[in-house]
């Protein structure tokens, strides 16, 4: 979907349709969810600080989030989704991957279906959606990014080499700042440079995520499109009003936290054995601290013991902004794949564009 939150709150509210609008907290501490396409011509964007959204767009509006009207809009954006296959897998409210190589309608074609999904939303919702069309879920994702808004690029298979070859480090899904600055250094600047890399190479200096780089810029990602995505890890952070040092008052912010992954593990049905604590000091360094049990957790108590264990375990070295806890290596079904669901796998990637 096309800035999700903004749209919907432009949707419902005429008076802000052409307007910069930030969804999310205007206070000193806040942070946008998501910007209109108007703000973004400022340089506003999610994640950003508050502050510094107002700064560069001193005109700029904030909107308070409204998750339950988005869950709603987003139920409605999926029923579509149904109408064509069942192999979708969800990625957030305004995002999902689809795998329509035996679709639901017949249609021969990946492009015209994504065509008719889009002006089916459009319809429904009134909101746009953009899409990405190729062999795998890593270049279909790029893809996505590249006629927004309220449109869609196809990458056939036989552009796919040549699409990545001139595409910029920056632009490959999953590599951050960080990672492409790295790449810089070592004179990756493009799909090109990184594709004359030795796949030994890029794991000497990337670690296993090498082996993916070497991969995805030939064109190969082998991840299937998963209906029901195994989760791997649950939680809950909070940043406050003002920096905190007392210990008393975060172990006070950690039984809160606690009490809210304990409402969403009985939500999902599971329970985990890592309890990870995540600290952001005032000067916005971030550390985390982790440790596993023996056996799986999914109580306010026992989380909250966990995370004062590591609250504890080494000194703060400053005043505190953020606090969260998360749990991992959840207790979520492993099982092996069907026979039918193996079928669906092994015709994925030979479809017509």
């Amino acid at each position: 979907m096309d800035a999700f939150y903004a749209s919907v709150e432009q949707l419902d509210n005429p008076e802000l349709r052409g307007k910069a609008i930030a969804v999310g907290g205007s206070s000193q501490r806040g942070v946008v969810s998501a910007a209109s396409y108007e703000a973004r011509k400022y340089g506003v964007k999610s994640a950003m600080s508050s502050i510094i959204a107002k700064r560069n767009c001193p005109h700029l509006i904030f909107v308070k989030t409204r998750f339950d009207r988005y869950r709603e809009i987003s139920q409605q954006i999926r029923e579509i989704f149904y109408e064509y296959t069942d192999l979708v897998e969800p990625l957030s409210l305004d995002e999902a991957y689809l795998d329509v190589t035996e679709n639901k309608k017949g249609n021969p074609s990946a492009s015209l279906i994504a065509k008719e999904i889009r002006e089916k939303i459009k319809e429904k919702t009134g909101l746009n959606a953009s899409a990405g069309i190729s062999i795998n879920k890593f270049i279909a994702k790029i893809a996505s990014d590249f006629n927004k808004p309220n449109g869609q690029k196809t990458v056939n298979p036989e552009e796919v080499e040549a699409f990545l070859e001139v595409l910029d480090i920056r632009k490959f899904h999953g590599v951050g700042k960080v990672t492409a600055e790295k790449m810089y250094m070592l004179g990756i600047f493009t799909g090109k440079d990184l594709k004359k890399k030795s796949q030994e190479y890029l794991i000497e200096k990337f670690g296993k995520s090498g082996a993916h780089y070497y991969n995805v810029v030939r064109g190969i990602h082998l991840s299937e499109v998963k209906p029901n995505r195994i989760r791997k890890s649950l939680g809950a952070e909070r940043t406050f009003n003002e920096n905190i040092s007392s210990e008393i008052f975060m172990l006070e912010r950690l039984e809160n936290i606690a009490e809210e992954i304990e409402r969403r593990l009985k939500k999902s049905k599971v329970a985990g054995k890592t309890v990870t604590l995540k600290i952001k000091y005032s000067d916005f360094t971030l550390q985390t601290r982790s440790k596993t049990i023996s056996f799986y957790i999914s109580s306010k108590e026992l989380i909250l013991e966990n995370a004062k264990e590591l609250l504890y375990q080494e000194k703060m070295k400053n005043s505190v902004r953020l606090l969260g806890i998360s749990l991992s290596n959840l207790n979520t079904d492993k099982s092996e794949k069907k026979p039918e669901e193996e079928k669906k796998v092994e015709v994925q990637l030979k479809f017509e564009f």
